[in-house]
């Protein structure tokens, strides 16, 4: 069994599930900066629809979308509690979660930043929409302050203990903080006070945008410890990981993703 990993907030996505449940495989890194996820032989014999990440199984068999390698992850490693849920109740609830943050912030925050600061990184690899950029930023963003709204005093989006939710709306948010534009909407906990301001807004050219990002995996993928999120309390403001790794999504509010996806 193998992982093809990259850069970007999906393959971070799975990394940190996998980080959660301990369940560790062999990684083999793609180049996705020089587009090899989008050539031969990869979409041969990995993925035909171009992305990372993909779980290789010891059969063959690829999974290839997000969901679909955390759901085999949750399902393969029993001995770790359930990061989808124990019942058909916690495991529906996840999903639908699960589903809204996918569509209604993740896909038109990443996309908003592809035809808008990433166009030139992207326009010849997916089709790109720039008079859409824009409405699909501010759609992304209307979604987290609903969502913000929705969770009130709850510790985790899905009720009471970390979920696959999460641990995709921190992977999406936290990348969006790292690299391309950003503008985030803190709110201050325990202290029922908004406090808004931007955090950074800048334009970067999207080939430095990658070099960072490298930079920043690279530190990752030396100490994957850091990729777990639920132990401890010490709010960080514009990231929403705490310093003991536990998602606050209270801290996270407004940023646009970048990734080749």
């Amino acid at each position: 069994m193998k992982l093809y990993n990259s850069v970007g907030p999906n393959p971070r996505m799975v990394r940190m599930f996998m980080a959660e449940k301990g369940f560790d495989v062999p990684k083999v890194e793609v180049d996705l900066r020089g587009g090899e996820n989008r050539r031969e032989p990869y979409k041969s014999n990995v993925n035909p629809a171009g992305q990372c990440p993909a779980l290789e199984l010891d059969d063959g068999t690829v999974l290839a979308e997000i969901t679909a390698i955390c759901e085999y992850v949750d399902e393969k490693k029993k001995d770790t509690p359930s990061l989808i849920g124990d019942t058909p109740e916690e495991r529906a609830t996840t999903r639908m979660w699960t589903r809204r943050i996918d569509l209604n912030i993740a896909e038109p925050a990443i996309n908003g930043f592809r035809f808008s600061q990433g166009l030139k990184l992207f326009e010849n690899r997916v089709r790109c929409i720039p008079e859409a950029a824009d409405g699909l930023k501010a759609a992304a963003q209307d979604k987290l302050k609903w969502l913000d709204g929705l969770m009130g005093a709850k510790p985790f989006i899905a009720g009471e203990k970390l979920t696959m939710a999460d641990i995709l709306l921190f992977a999406f948010l936290d990348f969006g903080g790292q690299v391309g534009r950003v503008h985030a909407l803190v709110l201050v906990r325990d202290h029922d006070v908004d406090a808004v301001g931007a955090v950074t807004d800048v334009l970067v050219d999207p080939v430095q945008l990658d070099l960072q990002l490298l930079r920043s995996e690279a530190d990752r993928a030396e100490h994957p410890e850091a990729t777990c999120l639920a132990h401890g309390d010490h709010d960080v403001t514009a990231v929403g990981e705490r310093e003991d790794r536990e998602l606050d999504v209270h801290a996270l509010r407004n940023s646009c993703p970048h990734a080749e996806l």
